[in-house]
């Protein structure tokens, strides 16, 4: 028979079911929360849509109203609450650890996790500095533990198919992979008010320069070097991760970046940037501006064959050649949030002890090409080995 994408998905999706139904009714993960915002949110509810037998037992995070929050959850009514993440560590009934920190805890957190005997579910980028990606790495390589890294893109069902075209030469030869996101934060990003009474500071800025507490690097943290790395490790890392999985390539040999702050004034990372990386056997090139939204975020794969676009909507393929009314000669849309497939695809790994669809070494290496294009933003707009 030859598969259609129905066929295709009946099957993927009967896999799914037989693998949560090997697990005995009465086998319930017991997770803890580190870090309980607005991104741990999405997470909690793409890991109670998977339908898996599970609890939250123990919540971590130094706002107060945040970690009460998750005691609403209907998988987190008997959790404990703890201010100081090393409480949740010491538990030991708890199986595994969500992370979703501001990106200057993440290493330190999944570290003291593995450590402590914890599987880890661990936000993007997993790294803050590429030094830190050695100790990550290292970490879960010396331990037992599993570690699924926040790129749920590796999960989503019509980004493993694209991947598969180009892999399968069906596109052709590429050479160029043009991404990009544009997001307005002048519109859509409206801060929460912060009651301070109820905020650990000190415990939030952790080995950042001391300071007094400021409404806007607490609700914008990713846009200030010492918390975060800009749009380069939060937004481009998504897309330049799913081009080195792609093409089976991930250092890059040089990096071009210009970078502006023309409206956000207050913050360190630049609002508008153009960054360009040259890999081995093909060249990425990345826009994004903070100050407008329209086309959101995607990435293209430009062959000699075909050019697949690809967003989280789903994807397209022009193929070279044919008649214009004739394309796109393949378009599949997007059917679920890959967060949850992601989300299912640690809770089975857990079991199986089988590697993550997202491991440490791709975790690292999407991160390090934003700080990268970072570096040289810094060196006046460009990086190379030898430079750095």
């Amino acid at each position: 028979m030859r598969p259609n994408r129905r066929t295709f998905l009946l099957a993927t999706g009967m896999s799914a079911l037989a693998s949560r139904s090997a697990f005995g009714a009465n086998d319930r993960l017991r997770l803890g929360i580190i870090g309980a915002g607005s991104r741990m949110r999405s997470l909690a509810g793409a890991a109670e849509r998977t339908g898996f037998n599970f609890e939250i037992a123990a919540v971590s995070d130094v706002y107060e109203p945040h970690r009460e929050q998750v005691k609403t959850r209907p998988s987190a009514t008997n959790a404990t609450l703890h201010n100081d993440f090393h409480e949740v560590l010491d538990n030991k009934s708890i199986d595994a650890v969500l992370i979703a920190t501001p990106d200057h805890w993440h290493v330190r957190a999944a570290v003291a996790a593995l450590a402590a005997g914890k599987d880890v579910y661990l936000e993007k980028p997993v790294n803050h500095t590429l030094e830190e990606g050695v100790t990550l790495k290292k970490a879960v390589r010396s331990s037992k533990q599993i570690l699924q890294c926040g790129m749920q893109q590796r999960s989503w069902e019509h980004f493993r198919d694209a991947v598969n075209l180009v892999q399968s030469g069906a596109i052709g030869r590429v050479t160029q992979i043009r991404t990009y996101w544009w997001q307005n934060y002048n519109t859509t990003w409206i801060p929460e008010n912060i009651d301070t009474s109820k905020l650990d500071w000190k415990m939030w800025l952790g080995g950042a320069p001391d300071q007094p507490f400021d409404t806007e690097k607490y609700n914008r943290w990713r846009w200030y070097w010492s918390f975060g790395s800009g749009a380069m490790t939060d937004l481009f890392a998504h897309w330049i991760d799913v081009a080195h999985w792609a093409m089976k390539e991930n250092e890059p040999t040089t990096a071009f970046m210009l970078g502006d702050k023309f409206v956000q004034q207050k913050w360190e990372c630049p609002d508008t940037q153009q960054a360009a990386l040259r890999y081995p056997s093909f060249d990425v090139v990345y826009e994004g501006s903070l100050n407008s939204s329209i086309d959101d975020g995607g990435l293209e794969f430009r062959g000699f064959d075909a050019t697949l676009k690809l967003t989280r909507s789903g994807m397209n393929v022009y193929r070279e050649r044919v008649r214009k009314e004739q394309n796109p000669v393949l378009k599949a849309d997007s059917f679920q949030d890959g967060t949850v497939d992601h989300m299912q695809n640690f809770f089975d790994c857990m079991r199986s002890r089988k590697e993550p669809n997202a491991p440490v070494e791709a975790g690292v290496a999407c991160a390090n090409a934003g700080h990268i294009a970072n570096l040289a933003y810094k060196q006046g707009g460009m990086w190379s080995p030898k430079r750095s």
